[in-house]
């Protein structure tokens, strides 16, 4: 990646957090450490890798994204809206009466959410089913999923990893974040994972790895995981819970779900301005 399109992409990152936090000060409240871990990556998939048409959204030959891990759904909201599929004044309404931004993705009631998702494992389930689809329909489009690394306790997350292995299903990449904390603790001393490299592998995914805030990183995984043939791919981000914004990383696991008042919001902006 050149360093031309790489500044572009880190620009494009700050403003989604910029957004995302207004969008969560405004409700006061949300899961903004796990929203902020996943933006680097939504910048790299919604402004130079995936294959979109936010005037059309349901593009039958578009690529598509899944959010399996349901409650970072703000953070893809303010990635849509600067993408331009709905006006960037509705972040505002995040979850309230009347909205069509809930606080976990709903395919029903937004433009470019893909699936909905929830309950965790869910989305990783609908990934598989629809890489699945664009193959029996030969549909040379690719599916894209993010799960997170607590949400990989789910016994649901690794059926669907079986399925996609056994399918060959090359047209699903898959990436977890590995920010190493869920809500009631360290994912290590909750149910670790081990060696999600070992892991994933033995589920016969092609695993990559990748720093999770350096775009250029996740652009150049992404490529690599497009090249191979015959089974799926799995890219574990190392990233930060709270990523961007000082005092939600200091946070850590109090991220989670977290109050935010209207200092804490300026303080965000300022920092992200």
């Amino acid at each position: 990646m050149d360093e031309t399109k790489k500044a572009a992409l880190e620009k494009t990152a700050k403003r989604i957090r910029y957004l995302l936090m207004d969008e969560l000060g405004t409700l006061g409240i949300g899961h903004v450490g796990g929203s902020l871990s996943i933006v680097d990556t939504l910048a790299v998939l919604y402004f130079d890798k995936m294959k979109i048409d936010p005037k059309n959204p349901k593009w039958e030959e578009r690529d598509r994204f899944i959010l399996s891990k349901g409650h970072a759904g703000p953070a893809l909201y303010a990635a849509l809206a600067e993408r331009g599929y709905f006006d960037i004044s509705l972040l505002k309404t995040l979850n309230k009466p009347g909205t069509t931004l809930p606080s976990h993705c709903d395919m029903r009631l937004t433009p470019g959410v893909d699936m909905t998702a929830g309950s965790l494992g869910q989305g990783i389930s609908c990934a598989v089913g629809a890489a699945k689809a664009l193959k029996i329909r030969k549909i040379p489009s690719r599916i894209y999923c993010i799960i997170g690394d607590g949400e990989s306790q789910e016994g649901q997350v690794w059926e669907a990893s079986m399925a996609a292995a056994q399918f060959g299903l090359d047209n699903l990449t898959v990436f977890l974040d590995y920010n190493h904390m869920q809500i009631d603790g360290k994912v290590e001393d909750v149910n670790s994972l081990g060696d999600p490299v070992l892991r994933w592998g033995s589920f016969g995914f092609e695993v990559l790895e990748a720093a999770g805030h350096d775009v250029a990183a996740i652009s150049l995984a992404i490529d690599k995981a497009q090249a191979v043939k015959g089974r799926p791919c799995l890219i574990v981000l190392h990233t930060i819970k709270g990523k961007g914004v000082s005092y939600v990383e200091q946070a850590g696991v109090g991220s989670h779900n977290m109050s935010l008042s209207a200092e804490q919001t300026a303080q965000a902006l300022r920092e992200l301005a």
